[in-house]
């Protein structure tokens, strides 16, 4: 019952009068009182809505002091019976009035948190928990597990925890799962598990068919198979083996844990299977990269008689995408269409990403632009789709459209936005990106300031790429990672290594593709020394058995003329593919072991390992450092002929080189004159120009000397080495007219480089340089070793 005063004009109402004169009304009454008067209290009380629900008639007004009356009028009360209920919620209060308050108080309570949980409304939510203690409902289960829901949706871990520690009534183990899958919705993995124990211990309490799916999840997030197969065996123990769900969550636990032998087993000795189950058994194959047998599995549920729902189809499309089968792809999106199925968002969105990474663009715009409603997943895999082309102009378009639509961008729109920049090069469109990234607040993660880094490097601008690299957490090996490969990638070497040094001294252990980028730094640098502390720690990493890194220490070796350790490092490959037998060719021909190359190139012959370009460069180059010119010119025939490899102006430099080092110049020059389109290239002319220097075939270099100055009159380079030549023919005069020449073009000799490794550093230094470190005491030791020098 509803009680509630009416003025003197109302007397008429037919309401009962109490020993004060005022009136009390039922609730059907009060109904019709607030029909004739809510106009007028909407505008003096600022009502913000009325709802009726089957738990009696609910007001909420704001701006209004409730305690047990409202004010209506100065001689006008609404009163209410002791059993009315009221909640107060935020700045909006809550009256409601029934006859029975315990049952419907509860309903109601249940009502507004599951309210609050949508909204994550914390004030409102927790009033609504004081109501519950106040009104002595601490021992009510149910809710107790809408308050762990709300705090959780709320992030509010330990006030959940409360709830569950303080309960009057924790022996129902509903309460138990509650907050186990909570805690495993919210990737708090390691308490699901410790709750788990925790039952297990308990005497009168047992784990039922909706606690094992969350520990499992647990299990496999963790990825503790052996924890996980412990609790496959309470599940067969305690009789659940049968659940569908809960043997689908095994299954889903042994895939996830690569231990598909387990899955396929337990999922072939299923008595019953449901749509569900095969959803999990083949979504766990696409996680776990083995997208070929997602898609068997599909076809084999569709065998057993199975229909396929949307969530199988968004798996068996995005396997179909990522192995690039645009026609598997396409036969399954008619399917969806021909049996009636609606594209949702996750279904469209894997359509639009299939094609994209299959590159019909055309496609994916045709299916994007049918979607009546599009979700952020489907705007970032068309923004993908544009991005995989390198076409930031359309990746940033599609951004603007998305947000004129209200569309909130994600981690995986910036850094699918950068990657377009990237791949074309476009800084402009990246510099926007990062603007509005910085302009709007947006946290970056790991994946913003990776792209942002790669993006600044791939266009050049190395100190934009170091002010992000600085903004990002150095405790994560990627990011280390990034800026490691993106110096090397533009050539920094040295800087590439102070950031290796820089990351062990920070305590962040390097994985395979820090040594694989850094090994490459001290290739280039031919720093063995280095190279050498860095195959230390990988040993210590235990990676000496990592293909990539091996192959990357064989490189290393081989380019700092390590020679036997470059041969210890291949033997140690397990599979040895033509790169890694490619890199040893080319480092026993490099050093002068030739014959130790050629029998190399035997030997991966009889391994059928088909060579390509790049070895036959690496044997004609071993061929033409030893000298073997019959040898070498065998072998560009055979590259030709056997191999059908159109040679390239990589060969025929080499060729050039192998017949110039053996002087046979004008055979050299005689291949450049069949070929046009090499005739005129520099950088032969400039080999075959060095080869008749060393040989003394002055009319011919003189010849080759007037073509290079044609084509590039400020080349020092050429102007040093015609000088030398005249001067080795006792051109005394021409040789001066040369040195001349280039004083008055300006022209200076490019100064040498050299670098030496100190201790764990690389030192360079210039010709004449004095500004290196301890520059004074360098030049002090170097005029003590002169005199000394003299003297002797």
């Amino acid at each position: 019952m509803v009680s509630m005063g009416g003025g003197p004009d109302s007397d008429g109402d037919g309401g009962e009068v109490d020993g004060d004169g005022r009136k009390r009304f039922s609730e059907k009454q009060a109904e019709q009182w607030w029909a004739e008067n809510r106009a007028r209290v909407y505008e003096q009380y600022n009502v913000r809505m009325i709802d009726k629900s089957s738990v009696g008639v609910v007001w909420l007004l704001s701006k209004v002091a409730i305690k047990r009356e409202i004010a209506v009028e100065r001689d006008q009360r609404f009163y209410l019976p002791e059993n009315s209920k009221l909640a107060i919620v935020g700045g909006i209060q809550t009256r409601v009035a029934f006859s029975d308050g315990g049952m419907e108080t509860t309903r109601l309570l249940l009502s507004l948190l599951r309210s609050c949980c949508g909204s994550k409304s914390l004030k409102q939510g927790e009033l609504l928990h004081q109501k519950v203690i106040t009104s002595g409902l601490r021992s009510n289960v149910a809710l107790c597990i809408s308050l762990i829901k709300f705090y959780f949706s709320c992030q509010l871990f330990k006030p959940a925890e409360l709830v569950f520690r303080t309960t009057e009534n924790p022996w129902d183990v509903s309460l138990w799962n509650s907050l186990m899958a909570c805690y495993t919705k919210n990737y708090m993995l390691v308490e699901a598990l410790e709750l788990f124990e925790e039952l297990l211990h308990l005497p009168y309490l047992k784990p039922d068919s909706h606690t094992y799916p969350s520990v499992l999840k647990a299990c496999s997030g963790l990825g503790r198979a052996g924890y996980g197969k412990v609790v496959h065996t309470h599940v067969v123990k305690s009789g659940f083996v049968s659940d569908v769900v809960v043997t689908s969550a095994i299954v889903g636990l042994y895939a996830k844990c690569g231990m598909f032998g387990w899955a396929t087993q337990l999922f072939d000795e299923m008595p019953e299977r449901d749509a569900a189950c095969w959803n999990t058994v083949i979504s766990s194959y696409y996680q776990n990269g083995q997208y070929g047998k997602a898609l068997g599995l599909f076809d084999e549920m569709k065998g057993c008689g199975y229909k396929p729902d949307s969530v199988t189809y968004t798996t068996a499309i995005c396997s179909c995408g990522r192995l690039l089968d645009l026609e598997r792809g396409k036969e399954m999106h008619n399917e969806v269409v021909q049996n009636g199925l609606v594209l949702d968002g996750y279904v469209s969105a894997a359509v639009v990403d299939m094609y994209g990474k299959s590159g019909n663009l055309e496609m994916a715009i045709n299916v994007f632009e049918q979607m009546p409603r599009k979700s952020l997943v489907s705007w970032n895999s068309m923004i993908a789709a544009h991005s995989l082309s390198g076409d930031s102009k359309s990746c940033i378009d599609l951004f603007q459209r998305m947000i004129g639509q209200g569309i909130k961008p994600s981690s995986t729109t910036f850094s699918s936005l950068l990657m377009a920049c990237s791949k074309s090069g476009n800084l402009w469109h990246g510099k926007v990106t990062h603007g509005y990234i910085m302009r709007n607040g947006i946290e970056a993660d790991i994946f913003i300031n990776g792209s942002l880094v790669d993006l600044y490097f791939k266009c050049g601008s190395i100190v934009s790429a170091e002010f992000a690299f600085k903004g990002m957490p150095r405790t994560d090996v990627v990011a280390w990672n990034i800026m490691i490969s993106g110096y090397v990638s533009v050539g920094c070497d040295f800087e590439a290594l102070g950031v290796f040094s820089d990351m062990e001294n920070a305590g962040v252990k390097p994985n395979a593709i820090t040594f694989t980028s850094v090994l490459v730094a001290c290739s280039r640098l031919a720093a063995l020394e280095q190279g050498k502390h860095i195959h230390k720690s990988i040993i210590a990493c235990k990676l000496e058995s990592h293909e990539i890194v091996t192959g990357a220490l064989l490189d290393m070796y081989a380019k700092c003329g390590a020679v036997n350790e470059a041969f210890q490092a291949f033997n140690q490959l397990s599979e040895r593919d033509l790169v890694s037998w490619t890199s040893m060719i080319m480092a026993y021909g490099c050093h002068g072991q030739a014959f130790e190359a050629l029998n190399l190139f035997s030997k991966m012959l009889q391994s059928d390992v088909k060579p390509d370009r790049v070895t036959f460069l690496a044997v004609i180059s071993a061929c033409s450092h030893a000298g073997l010119v019959n040898e070498g010119c065998y072998y560009f025939k055979k590259m030709v002929d056997d191999y059908k490899i159109n040679p390239t102006f990589a060969e025929y430099s080499c060729l050039v080189d192998l017949l110039g080092r053996a002087g046979r110049v004008h055979e050299a020059y005689a291949i450049l004159q069949k070929h046009p389109n090499m005739r005129e290239d520099a950088n032969l002319l400039s080999t075959l120009f060095s080869a008749c220097h060393l040989h003394g075939e002055l009319e011919l270099g003189w010849k080759i000397a007037d073509l290079l100055l044609d084509k590039d009159a400020d080349d020092s380079s050429t102007y040093i080495t015609l000088a030398k030549m005249y001067a080795s023919a006792n051109g005394w005069m021409q040789a001066r007219k040369v040195r001349l020449k280039m004083k008055e073009l300006g022209l200076k000799k490019n100064p040498g480089c050299s670098w030496i490794e100190v201790g764990k550093r690389i030192e360079a230094f210039f010709v004449k340089d004095k500004v290196i470190p301890q520059a004074e005491m360098v030049y002090e030791c170097l005029a003590i070793l002169t005199t000394h020098m003299e003297k002797d």
